[in-house]
């Protein structure tokens, strides 16, 4: 389900990886198990050449990508492993009698109606049907922009992103945000890039668009017809649109406008009446993130014909629903964006379809129902205490820093103390009991969920900022920081193997979320997060040589992800998009480190399984990487995602480590080693 963009906006430890809800450690007693397995390692890989493959080249081995899956990685294990008790409390609660307006009773009649296929099929596109009627009857322009207001009023977001959030500039208040949109493809280069496999995917892309016109009624030739047109205009609206690289200058997107200034550069939209009919009233100001991609949309409603701006209006209808529908729509829009994008081979089941869409649609509701069930407090006592250590050894190392002033440094620890810890699941739940689900409509059901998300969203305007909201569900296995409320957050489901384990020694738990802790601290303090305050305002606290001093270290690491590569050196990974993710992981691993080394095992040197605390520690950094993943899914991830490939961020950051190259004997020569000068060191 559509979350408004906050995805963008906050900063995850994952993307992409953990679609459903799972079961965690810290909520139940499981088998005991080996921290550090040593069947998963491959030690005939030297841990100075490639310690990524040293210590996860026998699972690699092991464990294949499932058919059904673009990535086979140890939290998608997680994912696998407890899917079955999520399961259970969905179908628990369908066939409970529970009162009408009760937690159980919503979302066991949305799975239910998800479940019920034979509805579903005998439904066919009937769901749709009024809304392409409603488009069909469009006569002018104005009609176009009505029906974009009106399909944002219902929780969609047809041609271009409209969200209520925190002001960058002046975080205390919400203000109405644009930002680019309207694109099929996963991002704007898609449509440009002229390598092989990407002209393959448009070629693949326009089949797709042609078949589902097909399936909402246009004969061959209209559908061809229609589909090119839709290309058409993406590929205009994708030419006026940033590159992930530029959107991630803070400032670049900020661009503050009143009504008036907005209607000057788009005199095609009147503002003043298309907002009101996406039910925002009383607005006087507007943040506008991309104003090219506004004027390129003011442009193309006179250049781009009526029935060719229908035509796209259909599509996204079409494109909404689709996996909603029946199976002829669920199988055309997986077999591209499963099958072409990512080399998924085959659907998940319908039952973990329809979990993850109730996870996406009412997470809190279901996340309290789990929480309520399963969850103990002890997991968000040693959490704090974990974030406690390191928030003081981070604090240390901020004091020992060369290359900073000590103006800089006091304004840096005042925004560490600063930040707001959040753990587990929200202190104040999201009410839903205007949510009214049934038995009878799946796609119902998600419309419901969505136009209930769009109008919690828009009804913030003009209220105080809530603090308490989460940007994740309870179950999430995950973890983000938000430069806006200046927070580190992490949901109960992250705190499970291999990240965190009540049984596991120090070494495991403080080179698994202690890694992950020091990953969101040093978001605070990346080459984003570091251009906002303590109070969560885009303003500059650095002086003019700090930054250039952090630019010419965060530089370093730029070139050194720059080259590395995948998919049989064909593709490099992009330092400059990963920059912020790549500066985490290594301040992150860093503090963990530090502060593991204060614990007593730190200070030890007994050996667990052969391997001393400092190995351990290396290894549970490793061992939550691995992953086999497929060429298409990693193609894609190239372009889209902001964190570089598993084995990089395992082995780039320790290749900058000394204490990494003392653990495992790593000297000159080996791959990974590097020169004292070439090491980066920033946090």
């Amino acid at each position: 389900m559509k979350k408004y963009n906050l995805m963008k906006l906050i900063k995850p430890f994952l993307l992409g990886v953990a679609g459903i809800s799972v079961t965690t450690l810290a909520f139940k007693q499981l088998p005991t198990r080996k921290f550090i397995d040593a069947s998963n390692m491959d030690t005939s890989v030297s841990p100075g050449d490639n310690f990524y493959l040293y210590a996860n080249g026998g699972w690699l081995k092991k464990n294949p990508i499932p058919a059904s899956e673009t990535r086979w990685g140890s939290f998608n294990e997680l994912i696998k492993h407890n899917n079955d008790e999520l399961q259970n409390l969905l179908q628990q609660a369908s066939k409970s009698k529970a009162a009408m307006g009760t937690d159980e009773q919503k979302v066991g009649d949305f799975y239910t109606s998800g479940m019920d296929s034979l509805s579903i099929e005998k439904a066919g596109m009937k769901p749709i049907s009024a809304d392409l009627a409603r488009i069909a009857a469009i006569k002018d322009s104005k009609g176009i922009l009505n029906e974009v207001a009106f399909e944002h009023s219902q929780g969609n977001s047809p041609l271009f992103n409209f969200f209520v959030y925190q002001d960058d500039k002046n975080s205390s208040e919400v203000i109405s945000q644009l930002s680019q949109g309207g694109l099929g493809l996963p991002d704007r280069d898609y449509y440009f890039k002229d390598d092989d496999r990407t002209k393959n995917i448009r070629a693949e892309y326009v089949k797709y668009l042609s078949a589902m016109f097909s399936l909402i009624g246009d004969d061959a030739a209209k559908a061809q017809a229609n589909a090119n047109a839709v290309m058409k205009l993406e590929t205009a609206l994708a030419s006026a649109s940033m590159t992930r690289v530029e959107l991630r200058d803070p400032n670049k997107v900020y661009h503050k406008m009143t009504i008036a200034e907005l209607n000057a550069i788009t005199p095609a939209i009147n503002w003043n009446d298309l907002l009101p009919r996406m039910m925002v009233n009383g607005v006087n100001n507007v943040l506008v993130r991309q104003p090219n991609f506004y004027k390129e949309v003011n442009k193309q409603l006179s250049a781009t014909s009526l029935a060719d701006w229908k035509a796209y209006l259909r599509w996204n209808t079409a494109k909404n629903a689709a996996p909603f529908l029946s199976s002829s729509f669920v199988s055309e829009n997986f077999n591209f964006y499963g099958k072409v994008l990512t080399g998924q081979k085959m659907m998940k089941p319908r039952k973990e379809r329809v979990a993850t869409v109730i996870d996406g649609s009412m997470g809190e509701v279901l996340g309290k129902l789990y929480v309520d069930k399963n969850f103990k407090p002890e997991a968000k006592a040693r959490m704090m205490q974990l974030i406690e250590n390191l928030s003081q050894t981070y604090e240390q190392r901020i004091k020992r820093l060369d290359w900073m002033s000590e103006t800089t440094k006091d304004k840096a620890i005042a925004k560490l103390h600063a930040f707001i810890r959040k753990i587990g699941y929200p202190d104040k739940w999201k009410d839903y009991s205007s949510v009214q689900t049934s038995r009878s409509s799946y796609y119902k059901n998600v419309q419901e969920c969505n136009r209930f998300d769009y109008n919690y969203m828009i009804h913030k305007l003009g209220k105080p900022v809530d603090k308490t909201e989460w940007g994740m569900t309870p179950p999430t296995v995950n973890a983000y920081y938000n430069p806006v409320v200046n927070e580190i957050v992490f949901p109960a489901g992250i705190l499970q193997f291999p990240f965190f384990d009540f049984e596991a020694d120090d070494a495991i738990n403080y080179g698994g979320i202690g890694g992950v802790i020091g990953h969101e601290m040093t978001h605070g303090f990346d080459d984003e997060g570091r251009q906002y305050d303590a109070q969560g305002n885009l303003k500059d606290w650095w002086t003019a040589e700090d930054a250039t001093n952090f630019n010419a270290r965060a530089k370093m690491v730029v070139d050194q992800f720059n080259g590395y590569s995948v998919l049989n050196g064909t593709t490099h990974v992009n330092g400059q998009l990963t920059l912020g993710e790549n500066l985490a992981d290594l301040g992150g691993i860093n503090i963990a480190y530090e502060a593991f080394k204060k614990t007593k095992q730190g200070q030890s040197n007994e050996k667990i399984d052969g391997f001393t605390p400092d190995q351990r520690f290396f290894l549970s950094w490793a061992q939550v990487w691995r992953a086999n993943i497929r060429d298409e899914a990693q193609a894609q991830r190239i372009v889209t995602d902001p964190h570089s490939p598993g084995m990089y961020r395992c082995n780039g950051p320790l290749s900058n480590m000394p204490e990494f190259y003392a653990a495992f004997g790593v000297k000159e020569g080996d791959k990974m080693w590097k020169p004292e000068a070439q090491r980066a060191k920033v946090w």
